[in-house]
């Protein structure tokens, strides 16, 4: 297996041997923030809206990585180059940023903290095939976190609610991704990923007080302004996806994945629908990269 070059608190080594100290809290408690980019032909996307959004979760949680902003976003992109000699191979990468507190038993003592930037193939496999055929989805018992406990805004690795949501929507359907809801029965993101519908031409998401805010999200909003697409930010419940004229994922690494199934029942007429290809296609020419091919291309391997 391939070894990536990683940025591990202050120097640079092989990934495999990155050791996380066994009472550090990232490990102990969750208590860490992480945030994930990609790459499209090697170039890193919105590479700094992710740190920006890194930081603010950093704020939030009051963690100081001892590193700038600015620090951050060099560092990143220096492991992309640092292992761009591997690229051809996989197709692309994502580039994940951690942070924890560091070991200690309590929080406002804890430290010095743990600071990891690293890069890893993109799992084309894992989704390549829902570009033609559509995601299956559903929505499980388990809940989003309530704002009023932990904010949702925050990118953090506390999410065992997120396991159990997988887990319960694999009990329904082996193959499907969870769409959670919040505490009132609204629907609210997935397990690392923003939901759109369509209805009569008009794009559907929820407002971001139970969600992450998502990069991915933010370039669904671009391009739909560049369509002229009306996008309203609303709550949304089950009925609202099961009458949907068209239902996708937006996230890191797939960007647009059509939803053709939630619940083993059929979206419309069970096809990729056409505002989605086309939010695929347009996607596809910002970057530079035939975003479907590279996918089904490197999903094979």
């Amino acid at each position: 297996m391939t070894d990536y070059l990683a940025y591990f608190n202050g120097a640079w080594g092989p990934f495999s041997q990155v050791k996380i100290d066994p009472m550090d809290r990232g490990f102990l408690v969750g208590d860490v923030v992480f945030d994930v980019a990609r790459t499209f032909n090697g170039k890193s996307f919105r590479l700094k809206e992710h740190v920006d959004r890194l930081y603010r979760s950093l704020q939030f949680v009051r963690i100081d990585p001892r590193l700038t902003p600015a620090e951050m976003l060099t560092i990143s992109e220096e492991v992309v180059q640092r292992n761009a000699h591997l690229r051809e191979a996989v197709g692309d990468f994502t580039v994940t940023q951690f942070v924890t507190r560091g070991p200690g038993r309590w929080a406002h003592n804890a430290g010095p903290p743990t600071v990891c930037v690293k890069v890893a193939p993109i799992h084309f496999d894992r989704f390549a095939h829902y570009y033609t055929e559509g995601a299956h989805g559903v929505i499980p018992r388990t809940r989003s976190y309530s704002s009023q406990s932990l904010d949702p805004k925050v990118k953090h690795y506390s999410r065992m609610n997120f396991n159990l949501a997988e887990l319960e929507a694999a009990d329904v359907d082996p193959h499907a991704w969870p769409i959670l809801t919040d505490l009132d029965g609204n629907l609210t993101e997935g397990t690392g990923y923003n939901f759109f519908l369509v209805t009569d031409g008009v794009l559907r998401t929820p407002g971001d007080r139970s969600i992450l805010q998502g990069i991915s999200r933010g370039m669904i909003f671009d391009l739909a302004a560049q369509c002229n697409l009306r996008v309203i930010e609303e709550d949304l419940q089950p009925y609202d996806l099961y009458t949907a004229d068209e239902v996708f994922f937006s996230s890191t690494s797939p960007c647009v994945l059509p939803v053709t199934r939630v619940d083993k029942r059929q979206i419309s007429d069970g096809q990729p629908g056409p505002i989605t290809r086309r939010l695929l296609a347009e996607w596809s020419e910002a970057v530079g990269v035939n975003i479907v091919e590279q996918a089904q291309r490197f999903g094979r391997r």
